[in-house]
């Protein structure tokens, strides 16, 4: 292995890169936008939820607990339908809960008495049912002990503090792991592009033909990609702290020392797939299935990893976006020390080798004979 030709073979694939514009915007244009898409349309807890509530009693009481309902910011008035059973409005679609107060609700509270409310929840999306029944748990016990109407007073009494993220920012729990996500598709793509239009074009046949060997070939293609990516990087986290306020809290060398590796492993990726890919077209559908739905729902990016299923929890474990996502929100959040993730550069030169050798092998078994 010459290192002269490593750099000539990288030397020659940024400047194809550059030549091309629709590979440049893809590089730089693209990602920007999905990251805006990302941390703006992205939200993860549930707001504004629309609840229906009709008052028979209309006691001072009954009006200070639908009140205190609707404090939170959680739950929103909606109209009441047409209808006058509980259900109505639900069916209609005009709210996503209904809350019945019944006559005598404040005379029954004032006498020590029970006054059942009855709450009915379209649990058709199961995340806003549990967050309705929770707020509306919750603002009834509150309502009672405020008002005294609990009995005795509970004997253990929890103080909770938020840590690392005390103002409740998706942001800063949404944005680092788009950058990671992010980080993994577009580099994986680039490389899956740039080795596939090799085949298609049959320029690979002359790559064969000269001195270069396959692994000369994988490194020069993954050093030159991978200077590209690391433009792409500082691109996103400077866009990502600028706009939504995130903040180094980690430990900067690890991370970036992860990063290349990460990027690495992406390109490295990206080239195994562009390896076998016949053409571009087949080459994109190929980063989109295992690259793009991987790195979204197994990551830990939306759903976290305690809630991935076996098999699939075994896939999870070997992905690199799995990983670079916790040394992203760990860098902007939680920033601990270096030691707690000191892990994490090690799983991805792993995969790194791995994949490099498994991409060098088989443009090898490619390779014209002699």
């Amino acid at each position: 292995m010459q290192i002269g030709r490593i750099y000539a073979q990288a030397i020659k694939e940024i400047a194809q890169f550059r030549r091309d514009k629709l590979t440049v915007a893809l590089a730089f244009g693209l990602p920007v936008l999905a990251l805006l898409l990302y941390g703006y349309a992205t939200r993860l807890e549930s707001k504004d939820i629309p609840v229906a509530v009709r008052n028979f009693d209309n006691g001072a009481l009954s009006r200070e607990y639908i009140d205190t309902i609707f404090a939170n910011g959680q739950l929103t008035p909606a109209r009441w339908g047409s209808r006058s059973d509980s259900i109505g409005s639900l069916d209609l679609g005009l709210a996503k809960a209904t809350i019945v107060i019944p006559p005598e609700f404040s005379r029954h509270l004032k006498e020590g008495l029970t006054a059942p409310v009855a709450v009915i929840v379209d649990a058709t999306d199961v995340n806003n049912a549990r967050v309705i029944k929770n707020s509306v748990l919750a603002t009834t016990k509150f309502f009672c002990k405020t008002h005294h109407l609990g009995g005795s007073p509970n004997l253990i009494t929890a103080q909770v503090r938020l840590w690392f993220n005390p103002g409740r920012k998706e942001a800063q729990y949404v944005v680092p792991g788009a950058v990671a996500v992010i980080l993994w598709i577009f580099p994986c793509l680039l490389a899956a592009l740039a080795m596939a239009r090799e085949n298609e074009q049959g320029t690979m046949l002359q790559l064969y033909a000269s001195s270069l060997s396959s692994f000369e070939l994988i490194l020069g293609k993954a050093a030159a990609y991978v200077a590209v990516s690391m433009v792409m990087s500082v691109l996103l986290i400077g866009i990502s702290m600028l706009l939504f306020q995130l903040d180094v809290v980690g430990d900067l060398p690890i991370f970036i020392l992860s990063l290349v590796l990460y990027e690495t492993c992406a390109i490295a990726f990206g080239l195994m797939v562009g390896a076998k890919s016949a053409s571009q077209s087949v080459a994109v559908q190929a980063v989109a299935t295992a690259s793009f739905t991987t790195a979204l729902l197994l990551s830990g990016f939306i759903y976290p990893l305690r809630n991935i299923t076996f098999p699939l929890s075994l896939i999870s474990s070997i992905l690199p976006a799995r990983y670079f996502v916790e040394s992203c929100r760990d860098l902007f959040v939680r920033g601990s020390d270096a030691a707690s993730q000191v892990f994490i550069p090690v799983a991805l030169v792993l995969f790194a080798l791995l994949v490099l050798m498994r991409a060098s092998g088989m443009i090898r078994k490619m390779q014209l004979p002699g």
